[in-house]
């Protein structure tokens, strides 16, 4: 068990990062709640991914601040607001890349919630046009992990714990990042 900090939220009805980063985002109300309701097979109540078949194992993304600022410093830009990433969890001092394949709950008081580390949350062209030009390419092996609701529960912004089940679900450095493969029904 380890303990890290929840430091936003993001939730959004609809895209605003479609068609063209040079047209803008569509005036998609966001909000950036201070809790969360998370459903197992579901994702985050009210969110555009939550009960879509094609995101059932990738309905929720979360992504670590601390890349968000790295690459602000490295890009020389002043900090970026983190609800430009579209990521659903906000946290400080978790490793979000050492969780892909893993299994792991988040605990902010009001219960665990395990989720399940998957692929990683590539990052889109949207971000030199909404964050700053070079955060695409920067943002790349860093922009989050996307994973299943595995149970139901709340997040709420502040201190928490994260515990990740030992033994299951070891990432296979060969094929970190490759996405999963589905067996052809005969």
């Amino acid at each position: 068990m380890t303990a890290i900090e929840i430091v936003g939220f993001v939730v959004s009805p609809a895209h605003a990062y479609e068609g063209r980063p040079g047209d803008g985002p569509l005036p998609v109300p966001t909000s950036t709640p201070d809790e969360i309701s998370i459903r197992a097979g579901h994702g985050v109540v009210g969110d555009r991914y939550a009960g879509r078949a094609a995101h059932r194992e990738a309905a929720v993304t979360v992504l670590a601040i601390e890349a968000l600022e790295a690459v602000a410093a490295e890009l020389g830009v002043p900090p970026f607001d983190p609800a430009a990433a579209r990521r659903t969890i906000l946290t400080r001092g978790l490793e979000v890349e050492a969780l892909r394949g893993r299994e792991f709950t988040l605990d902010s008081g009001d219960g665990p919630v395990r989720l399940g580390g998957g692929r990683p949350a590539a990052p889109c062209a949207w971000m030199d046009a909404v964050l700053a030009p070079g955060a695409h390419a920067a943002l790349r092996g860093r922009a989050g992990v996307r994973c299943a609701a595995l149970s139901s529960g709340m997040l709420r912004l502040g201190p928490a714990t994260v515990t990740v089940a030992d033994g299951l679900g070891e990432p296979d450095p060969a094929r970190a990042g490759e996405p999963r493969r589905r067996r052809a029904r005969v």
